[in-house]
This record gives C-alpha cells, sequence and structure tokens, in this order.
C-alpha cells in the first residue's frame, strides 16, 4: 500500500463549495453532508417556501439561498449540483461551466440530440469537469458483475435485458387536481440511464443503433407522451451484442418499482431479481459441476457491506456513497470521473434516438457517436 504523502493530505482537507440547484430533484443531500469535503454555501430554488425549508434542512444561512440562478451562479461555489426537471438540465449546465462551475447533473444530461452535444461543447471549451450522476452503476451487485462479466465468467455477452418500471403517475399529472407536470411530455424511453448505463459498464460497450415501439395510453388516455403505457427499446452495441430495454411511468405493478437486468453469454447467464430491491435473481454458468442441477440463487444487493455506516445515508443503497466520492476525487486529482460528459451522452441519446424511432414507425436508427 502506497504511503499518502503530504500532497495526499493537503488533497483529502480541501473543502469543496457546492451549490445545489432544484432542490426538490435530487435526493442526495444526505450524501453531500456525510462527505468530509464537501460544504453546502448556496442553493436556488424558483419556491420560496422550499427554498426555506431546504436552506434550514442543509444549514445554509439566508445570504446563501436563490430564487435567481443568475445570482445563484455569482456565489463563491466550485461546483454545482443540477437536480431541476431534466429538459433544463442542458442549459443549466452550460451555464454553471461557463460561469466557471464544475457540474455533477442528475440524469439524463438533456432532452435533445443538439443539446447532448452543445453540453459537450461547453465541456470542452471551458476544461471544467462534469459528471453525470447516474447511481445504478454503483449498486454493489452491478459493481460485482462487472468485475466477474470482464473476467470473462459468462464468455462472450451477446445479449442483455433491461427494465426500469416504477408507477409515478401522481408526479405526472396530479390526480386530485389534474396538473400536469413537466414528466407528462417525457417518453419512457427518454429515461434511460437507469437501465442501459449499468449494461453498457458491464460490457465496456457503445449503443450504435436503435429502434423502438409503444405509443398506447390506455392507462391515462388524455396524458402526454409520459402517460404512454409502456415503451421497449431494441439497441446494437458496437461490439455486437443486443439490448432490450422496457421502460414505464404508469404501468400498475406491486411492488411499486423495479429495476431488472440480464445477461446471456457464450458461458452461461445471469440476471437480476423482479421483486424490487435487494431480491435475489439467479445464474447458470455451462459445463461447471456446481451447476449440475441448474441454476443457482444470485443475491443482488445495493448495500456494499464492506462500506463505512454513513454510506447508506445518501439513498439507493450504498451508491450515492461511491457517486459523490468518485467525482470529489475526479475534482482532487484533476482526473475525468467515471460518468464524464461523453459517457453520460452514451448514456442518454440511445434513449432520444429510440424515441425517435418509435415515433417514425419503429425503423432502425443509427445513435450518434460523441468520440
Amino acid at each position: 500500500m502506497r504511503v499518502k504523502s503530504r500532497g495526499d493530505k493537503a488533497i483529502m482537507d480541501k473543502k469543496w463549495k457546492m451549490g445545489l440547484v432544484g432542490l426538490g430533484g435530487s435526493r442526495r443531500s444526505a450524501a453531500y453532508m456525510h462527505h468530509p469535503q464537501i460544504e453546502v454555501v448556496a442553493i436556488c430554488d424558483q419556491d420560496s417556501a422550499v427554498l426555506e425549508k431546504a436552506g434550514c434542512e442543509l444549514g445554509v444561512p439566508d445570504s446563501g439561498r436563490f430564487e435567481r440562478y443568475e445570482d445563484f451562479l455569482n456565489e463563491d461555489t466550485d461546483f454545482v449540483m443540477i437536480g431541476t426537471p431534466v429538459p433544463s438540465h442542458a442549459q443549466l449546465t452550460i451555464d454553471a461551466l461557463e460561469a466557471g462551475k464544475h457540474v455533477l447533473c442528475e440524469v439524463t444530461a438533456a432532452s435533445t440530440i443538439e443539446d447532448c452535444f452543445r453540453v459537450i461543447d461547453a465541456v470542452q471549451k471551458t476544461g471544467m469537469t462534469y459528471m453525470m450522476a447516474e447511481n445504478t452503476v454503483y449498486f454493489h451487485y452491478l459493481r460485482g458483475w462487472k468485475r466477474q462479466v470482464q473476467s470473462g465468467m459468462l464468455g462472450t455477452v451477446f445479449y442483455a435485458e433491461c427494465e426500469y418500471v416504477h408507477e409515478i403517475r401522481d408526479r405526472i399529472i396530479d390526480s386530485a387536481t389534474g396538473k400536469a407536470y413537466w414528466r407528462n411530455q417525457r417518453p419512457p424511453l427518454h429515461y434511460c440511464s437507469h437501465s442501459i448505463g449499468p449494461i453498457l459498464e458491464i460490457l465496456d460497450d457503445r449503443i450504435v443503433r436503435a429502434t423502438g415501439a409503444g405509443r398506447s395510453k390506455t392507462i391515462i388516455p388524455a396524458g402526454g407522451d409520459g402517460c404512454i403505457d409502456m415503451q421497449v427499446a431494441l439497441f446494437e452495441t458496437a461490439k455486437g451484442a443486443t439490448i432490450k430495454l422496457l421502460r414505464s411511468s404508469v404501468a400498475p405493478r406491486n411492488p411499486g418499482f423495479a429495476h431488472f437486468y440480464s445477461l446471456y453469454g457464450s458461458k452461461g447467464q445471469m440476471e437480476s431479481g423482479r421483486a424490487g430491491y435487494d431480491s435475489d435473481g439467479w445464474i447458470y454458468l455451462e459445463g461447471s459441476e456446481e451447476y449440475a442441477n441448474g441454476a443457482k440463487s444470485l443475491s443482488c444487493k445495493t448495500i456494499d457491506p464492506d462500506a463505512p455506516a454513513e454510506a447508506t445515508k445518501g439513498g439507493h443503497g450504498t451508491s450515492e456513497y461511491y457517486l459523490i466520492r468518485d467525482f470529489i476525487d475526479a475534482l482532487n486529482r484533476g482526473t475525468t470521473p467515471p460518468i464524464d460528459v461523453f459517457r453520460a451522452m452514451e448514456y442518454t441519446l440511445p434513449g432520444i434516438v429510440a424515441h425517435q424511432a418509435v415515433e417514425k414507425g419503429g425503423v432502425w436508427l443509427d445513435v450518434p457517436q460523441v468520440r
């Protein structure tokens, strides 16, 4: 083990001043507050009541609370966490980068192909650090799958499935008032990074072509694209694998939401559980005596048992802890974070293109490449 130098200590002692915009969208405040190098000094939201409540919870004084984003960006901060509705992510990211702020942005990075490339251009022109805060790639069991698959345990993985079915009808249209929120216009396939992100990391791959299907609205007939019952996409990767994605924000399901992942390789197959977080999946390896009688149960825990006690306080197992740690480590070292601007767009663009394919009648479309 390398002995830490005085330079290392200076790096680890540095405080990074954070500004948080969008206090209803980001749920990582506990993870921030428990990172020893993060100091929350500014917050921003258009809702004054939300602003006051969050300011008290985070210990941010009145002088650090802003309703106008322009004023917020003038505050002395090192980086901005963007937790606003997704349609605003691209422009707020660009504004922050141009103001000399590093950016940690909630998923997904943008809502249009044009905006994806505008964000890339801004990162390259400013030289600031950008990371997209996709938490599922930090699920404990998926990090384990990545190590196992890349060691060759499944052989060549040629097919994968992923699902994110999460019934959030009241976050799309208020059932009491009929008010439609921003998610009403967001097609299910646009919210793809929770699903394809881990698959692409496990396979060390990227998507090159996409198609999709799903336009019916039987559950909320009068809703926008966000109320489409279910959408499915098929993707082809640069390495020749096929990925199927299933997405819905309105379909009835119990448990109320679930992430699902499945991998098929030349030597075997593994999949997660379907009964919500932490439910067991199964694994089968062909030709192994251990599996002579068939598949075996596979633990799929989102919590890393070796993480410190405070690691669960950010939510989503221990994923928020490792996500924030990686971002701060990148700032400390001046290195590229794991989900940098290019990887963020490789998580984001396929869903945008797949929905375009739906609108064109299920044709195959090329996914723009960012590298």
